[in-house]
């Protein structure tokens, strides 16, 4: 199982390795877009796109709504997990 957590690309830092900034959770990452690149989405059409992220890969784009859902889950996940401890 893997798990994808969500980020918004904030600008292209290498078009040519496919890498961008992500913030996933107010922390900005180097990830490589590579995978959601096409001839119908290109490197410059990434900013701004949401995607899920795992190992430093966006794997895939997802709609900011769903993103939202998701990072609001992981927040109460960890919420939960602090007062079990």
């Amino acid at each position: 199982m893997c798990l994808g957590i969500p980020g918004q690309i904030l600008d292209i830092i290498d078009p040519q390795h496919l890498l961008a900034t992500v913030s996933i959770g107010g922390v900005k990452r180097s990830v490589n877009i590579a995978c959601i690149v096409d001839e119908d989405h290109p490197v410059d059409a990434c900013v701004g796109d949401w995607v899920l992220v795992h190992v430093g890969f966006a794997m895939n784009r997802i709609d900011a709504e769903d993103a939202q859902i998701t990072l609001t889950m992981l927040d109460e996940i960890a919420e939960l997990n602090a007062m079990t401890q």
